[in-house]
């Protein structure tokens, strides 16, 4: 049985199919942070979906508009009057025009000899190993059985694609590129295909006198092939046909103008098609066994940091149960062990399965799977993660693909830091850096405000003015002070004070000034925030009618609350504590409008306590101080915590993707396991592309989440929430196995989590109990970190070395000590 189970371990890290893919969302994908593929697998003719994270319409822009604060002095004095609807009304003065909207690059067209119409079914394998990062599919024809492999190796910044079969000469295909963008496609040389083409200058059809330059762009696809009767020809002058191979190698590479967002692309000096031919020459004597294991090293670097194991108690035949319950499914698999049960059954008939048998390894699955879409479409170097990461099939994708400041991009870092990926992190704080500049042009011209400001919709271009659409989503002056806390967030689990000195520090104090600026007094001697909305939700004003616009929301209220205060703190650790900033600072906390709670004994989301029309709504915003914040905590607001966790339940279980995962990790914070693990299990449901439902939630058949449609923040939330359950902290504070489902995952072990104060943390329980947890700090600024260690109400106190392994037994007492080997 030991045996067994190790085996099903071993064999989990994968995503299994058992046949092509049908809809764009059974592909499986593949990334190294700017380039990404996905892999549909079908054996006939093959579509391999290709995209690059800098192809954009649109070119640098004004985000500043003169008439705003005129449209801003109306919409403060119908707030002031009360007169909320009017108000509503009159805010669209302070939008703006439409974001760009986030492209694709192509496909590459693989069309196979007819003799693959007559492969196998049964023979058919479809896989993503997250262990290796690199997709697999398997049949055979005949006595033959070809195989290809996919990877995207960041290293040598190149798609790679294997194809072989087991018999000599016997692979023929044609391949060719192909785009929806404008462009052009012809064979160069005798095994090249070069791809050049443009994204629109203007997102909407321009004219002929309005016709920007857009992001120009190549592409070139490499091949080699081997074996003594292979040959190459050229077809149409833009294909190639390889006939009678033994094996074929694909490198695909791609590059584009972009200069960065305030680099017009008719400025811009780079010349695609040229950095393309040298990175192929960097690579033109590497063989494929070099270029994957280079891929391997540098990825296995960053997955193989965390592990977690999840199982059920060993006091329950649960893999005879489950291995039943998989049998079920599956029929043709009645005669396999459990093992190769496993092995045989898609992902897609697990997640079916798991509202039945709860298979803690799909948790286990799904959480890595997290971790390897971060590593896979934001790396050093990069574009932020948007609306999808980097996978995208439209040119009008839904939601332009595009940044959304008010959960969605924060929610794509949130496990950044707490799963060993602070890497991973680079591109968020660089795109910040380019949001404060334009924002301090936004926030100067539009509110007459110093610092810098962004709302909740951008771009490739940095984009911080309002968008164009309806104030209840668009005008929300906030997602540059969110996005602060992310950079605080850094320094905290990594203890990097030069990072917080250099990096950070200018981007909170430009974020804190403007802050101040767009507070003003209420007629009770608060600061408010005016206007206000609550991120996508309207309520009900006392006259009847629906309106968004009020003052000093709590999510306003919240996160000021929580950038302020991180600014003081900050101050305190790099000695600028005499600034004069910082005395504003300190005057302006305590005058905050304090959170409320309402009749019901909810947190109040807006100023007053209005009805709301939409109980259950998507958005946990009033709750941003519990989660992904700090300022609602049992120890210090207990009577909000309580709130907190009455609002939860008032909003219900329904929602999309993203909703759920963030829910989760609320009901984590206040360590209430019963709760995180049913927004969990209401996660893991399949959703049918052909018959998908507004706002459902679930996950498609390749494990990509679903609002519907696939949003990739869910997936990144689920991981963080799953951490959350399991390690909680502060500066200051471990907690160990805060909402552990003790009786879902009675047994367990986790490594490498980390937690706040540079520390890293490793647990293992038993039947539900804490049975030992290995914490190592490695603080560079100080030689000694006072912990208190927090498990089922008992806390200790420990002075741990940097640099020193700490073993605690289940009754946190210090069992064993010892050096880095």
């Amino acid at each position: 049985m030991a045996m067994e189970t190790e085996a099903l371990r071993s064999s989990n890290l994968k995503i299994r199919f058992r046949e092509g893919g049908k809809h764009w969302t059974d592909a499986l994908p593949i990334g190294n942070g700017r380039l990404g593929a996905m892999l549909c697998g079908h054996v006939e003719s093959e579509t391999i979906h290709l995209n690059e994270d800098t192809l954009w319409t649109g070119t640098p822009a004004d985000y500043t508009n003169s008439k705003a604060p005129q449209a801003l002095s109306q919409v403060r004095n119908l707030v002031n009057r009360q007169q909320y609807p009017q108000a509503t009304a009159a805010a669209a003065g302070l939008t703006g025009n439409p974001s760009e909207a986030y492209q694709l690059l192509g496909d590459i067209k693989l069309d196979f000899d007819y003799s693959h119409l007559t492969r196998g079914q049964e023979t058919y394998k479809r896989e993503l190993d997250l262990d290796t990062a690199t997709v697999k599919v398997r049949y055979s024809v005949g006595d033959v059985e070809f195989k290809r492999e996919h990877f995207a190796s960041y290293p040598d910044q190149v798609i790679v694609t294997n194809i072989s079969a087991t018999k000599p000469a016997k692979l023929s295909f044609t391949v060719s590129l192909h785009s929806k963008m404008i462009n052009q496609t012809y064979v160069n040389g005798a095994n090249q295909i070069i791809m050049k083409g443009a994204c629109p200058g203007k997102r909407i059809p321009p004219n002929a006198e309005d016709n920007p330059q857009g992001i120009q762009f190549s592409a070139i696809l490499d091949l080699k092939i081997g074996g003594g009767n292979g040959v190459i020809n050229i077809l149409d002058g833009n294909k190639l046909k390889v006939e009678a191979s033994d094996w074929a190698v694909l490198l695909l590479v791609a590059s584009s103008s972009f200069s960065g967002p305030f680099t017009a692309p008719s400025d811009s000096k780079t010349d695609p098609t040229s950095q393309c031919f040298s990175t192929l020459s960097s690579i033109s004597n590497v063989s494929y066994s070099d270029l994957y294991a280079r891929h391997l090293n540098d990825y296995q670097d960053l997955f193989h940091r965390v592990s977690l194991r999840l199982m059920k108690s060993t006091q329950q035949n649960v893999t005879e149960d489950r291995s039943l319950e998989l049998k079920r499914l599956a029929p043709s698999v009645a005669h396999l062990s459990l093992v190769d049960t496993v092995t045989q059954v898609s992902t897609s008939d697990r997640v079916k399965l798991f509202q039945t048998d709860e298979d803690p390894s799909l948790v286990e699955l799904l959480f890595q799977y997290a971790r390897y879409l971060l590593i896979s479409c934001s790396r050093p170097g990069t574009q932020v993660a948007n609306l999808q990461g980097i996978w995208n099939k439209d040119l009008q994708p839904v939601w332009d693909g595009a940044p959304h400041l008010n959960i969605n991009l924060e929610m794509n870092y949130w496990p950044a830091l707490p799963c060993n990926l602070s890497e991973c992190q680079e591109p968020l704080f660089d795109y910040i850096s380019s949001l404060s500049v334009n924002g301090s042009k936004t926030a100067y011209v539009n509110y007459q405000a110093s610092g810098w400001v962004a709302h909740s919709k951008s771009d490739i271009w940095a984009r911080t003015s309002a968008g164009k659409g309806d104030a209840v989503w668009a005008l929300w002056p906030m997602g540059g002070a969110w996005l602060c806390t992310h950079l605080w967030e850094h320094y905290a689990y990594t203890m990097d004070e030069d990072f917080l000195k250099y990096k950070a520090y200018p981007l909170i104090e430009g974020c804190v000034s403007f802050l101040l600026s767009w507070l003003i007094e209420d007629s009770e001697g608060h600061l408010e925030t005016n206007p206000s909305t609550s991120p996508e939700h309207y309520f009900i004003a006392p006259n009847g009618e629906p309106a968004c616009v009020s003052q000093s929301s709590t999510m306003d209220v919240t996160i000021i609350n929580e950038v302020f205060s991180i600014f003081l703190s900050a101050t305190e650790i790099i000695g600028r504590t005499e600034d004069n900033i910082v005395g504003e600072v300190r005057k302006a906390l305590p005058r905050l409008r304090p959170i409320n709670i309402a009749q019901d004994g909810s947190i109040m989301e807006w100023v007053k306590d209005f009805k709301d029309p939409e109980v259950h709504h998507r958005h946990l915003s009033h709750l941003f101080g519990l989660f992904p914040g700090h300022t609602i905590t049992f120890e210090e607001t207990p009577a909000l915590f309580e709130a907190a966790e009455k609002s939860l339940y008032k909003r219900g279980e329904e929602g999309p993707g993203w909703s759920t995962t963030w829910k989760t990790a609320c009901w984590a914070r206040l360590q209430n396991s019963s709760n995180a693990y049913k927004m969990i299990k209401h996660l893991i449901n399949l959703v049918d592309p052909d018959h998908e439902r507004p706002f459902q939630g679930g996950l498609y058949s390749n494990l990509f989440a679903a609002h519907p449609p696939f949003q990739i923040d869910a997936n990144f939330g689920f991981a963080a929430a799953v951490a959350e359950m399991l390690v909680q902290s502060t500066l200051s504070d471990i907690f160990l196995l805060p909402a552990l489902p003790r009786k879902k995952w009675a047994n367990g072990s986790l490594k490498g989590l980390k937690a706040r104060g540079a520390t890293t943390v490793s647990i293992c329980w038993r039947e539900g109990d804490l049975q030992e947890v290995c914490i190592l700090s490695k603080d560079l600024t100080r030689t000694t970190l006072r912990k208190r260690i927090h498990y089922r109400g008992t806390m200790v106190t420990a002075d741990l070395v940097s640099g020193v392994f700490y073993t605690f037994n289940g009754q946190l007492k210090c069992s064993n000590t010892r050096s880095p080997s």
